[in-house]
């Protein structure tokens, strides 16, 4: 197999005999051999919509395929079979309809006809195209690179139209640009330059894309309040909710009313409380249990009561657990418990429901605790006169945006310490399930402010930027002229996404860890530092030093 889509990958170099996230090259492959699919089914979308075609459905499909490939959501070699499946019946489709609208005989390529044997091994006809991809970028891996490099990115992007799609925000831009991305990964002509320029576009449309997501949830749920959420247990039957489908956490909101069950969210979910039209409505999702995603095999074993896994990030399940988790959407393992979506994609929670009422559920109240969300864009930028007055005071005297991604790796502890030595007079701001490093930590206020700002989840990443382009705009300079400084961490391709934003956007000396992508060449990693001045964390003293000097 070859795969270094991930931070964790193995040795820093990709992993060739067995997913470090757990994906079997076996998988590995046949998503492979969907990305190809996928490449010819955006060659004949293209033509369908030069010709005022509809292809919603084409749209939608493909962004969920896309999503299904990245690291920790689905496993099951034989959900991606069916994709690819669906991938070739679409395309059938769509040409039925283009030749219908043209009245002419269309000239496909080899790419737009091609159909695996499904007689025959999809696993070694992916790993046939794994190489052939590898293979005609030729010696020039920097050209490699960035086709890595906007592949991962689109596969960020198509997660966040998908979710953005669930609560009808979409923009047909977003879809023309991820089918010709698409296409333009077998292209062969296209210079280094070219390539860079793409992946920069990957950061615009991403930009868009984010833009889409953010009005879904704050149209649907309200624009995020600080909100208090208990971090204890109370008595009763439960169900925990992990994930980042605010949609899907509605749901089953709405089908556990009057049950006597309480809903805990899990990981990406906890910025869900700071949604009032959520938190008011249902009093039933009273607090969060546990911490990040690679958590979760210790979190779901202790868990009482069913678990729902709405998107990425899943383990590999435990047997102790396994009988009360629930996967929907794109989210598979061979094992679970899968709930199929209606015709507006959402299921039927009762088989959750029932598991949740025959488990025990919690004996016991626990003594409360609690932690502080929803500092998103509304509410920071409401205060903005607070905050700048006090950077011109000088009470504030720098801020940090520390966060991103959380992982497995013990050099990840960085973050927690880097927060710990942060100066009294400044201010850290967080958001993803990077925060669960340091999120219970009690850093105090300034002016009257805290100290330390959950922004939301890694799907809030557009809050977190609107927010510096908010100050900057207030202060009449720019984001790399503000007392800001980024430190972030990645795991998967949203967070490759979210950095090809920055960049498109022009945001400099971002420091980035655990590590640079495996998929990063020299050449390449040398070109960011020289134009951007990205550059890896060091020790959280060297850091903080460099930042504040």
């Amino acid at each position: 197999m070859f795969c270094e889509q991930c931070e964790q990958t193995a040795s820093g170099n990709g992993c060739h005999q067995w997913g470090a996230c757990g994906k079997s090259p076996q998988v590995n492959a046949v998503q492979d051999l969907l990305i190809h699919c996928l490449q010819g089914l955006a060659q004949v979308a293209l033509r369908a919509r030069e010709l005022g075609i509809k292809t919603q459905v084409a749209d939608l499909f493909t962004c969920e395929a896309l999503f299904a490939t990245m690291t920790n959501v689905n496993f099951q070699q034989q959900r991606f079979t069916e994709y690819i499946k669906q991938a070739i019946a679409v395309r059938e489709k769509l040409k039925v309809q283009i030749q219908q609208a043209s009245n002419t005989s269309e000239k496909w390529s080899e790419l737009a006809c091609f159909e695996p044997d499904f007689d025959s091994s999809l696993v070694e006809q992916g790993q046939d195209i794994s190489l052939k991809f590898i293979s005609q970028s030729g010696t020039d891996i920097d050209i490699f690179s960035l086709k890595l490099t906007v592949l991962y990115g689109i596969k960020g992007v198509a997660s966040y139209a998908f979710h953005a799609q669930e609560l009808g925000q979409a923009d047909e831009a977003v879809y023309q640009f991820c089918y010709q991305a698409l296409v333009n990964l077998q292209r062969q002509d296209l210079s280094l330059n070219d390539w860079v320029n793409l992946a920069l576009e990957v950061g615009k449309i991403n930009l868009r894309t984010m833009e889409l997501l953010d009005a879904g949830h704050t149209t649907t749920y309200g624009h995020p309040t600080p909100t208090p959420i208990p971090l204890n247990t109370r008595k009763g039957k439960a169900i925990l909710v992990s994930g980042h489908d605010l949609k899907q956490l509605k749901a089953l909101l709405e089908q556990t009313v009057d049950t006597g069950i309480t809903v805990y969210t899990h990981g990406e979910l906890l910025p869900a409380h700071g949604y009032p039209l959520l938190k008011q409505t249902y009093p039933h999702l009273y607090g969060h249990y546990g911490t990040a995603w690679q958590n979760q095999t210790r979190d779901f074993a202790k868990f009482p009561g069913a678990i729902v896994l709405t998107t990425n990030c899943l383990m590999p399940p435990h047997e102790e657990y396994q009988d009360k988790l629930f996967t929907l959407g794109p989210v598979g393992y061979t094992g679970l418990i899968y709930l199929p979506g209606n015709s507006e994609g959402t299921p039927d929670f009762t088989p959750v429901i029932q598991k949740a009422l025959e488990l025990p559920g919690f004996t016991e109240d626990e003594p409360p605790r609690q932690v502080m969300t929803g500092f998103a864009r509304n509410a920071v930028l409401g205060v903005a006169d607070r905050v700048l007055a006090a950077i011109d005071s000088g009470k504030i005297r720098h801020l940090f945006l520390i966060g991103g991604c959380d992982g497995a790796k013990p050099d990840r502890n960085y973050y927690t310490e880097i927060v710990e030595k942060v100066p009294q007079d400044c201010v850290v701001l967080t958001l993803a399930c990077g925060k669960f490093r340091f999120f219970d930590k009690n850093l105090g206020e300034i002016a009257g402010l805290p100290r330390l700002m959950d922004v939301g989840q890694c799907n809030d990443a557009y809050s977190a930027i609107q927010i510096a382009l908010g100050l900057a705009k207030a202060l009449n300079t720019t984001v790399n002229e503000l007392p800001l400084s980024l430190i972030l961490s990645w795991y998967e391709q949203k967070a490759i996404a979210v950095l090809l934003t920055l960049l498109y956007l022009g945001i400099k000396d971002i420091r980035l860890g655990p590590t640079i992508p495996a998929f990063l060449s020299p050449n390449i990693l040398k070109l960011l530092a020289e134009n951007y001045n990205l550059k890896p964390i060091t020790t959280p003293d060297e850091d903080l030093a460099a930042c504040l000097g």
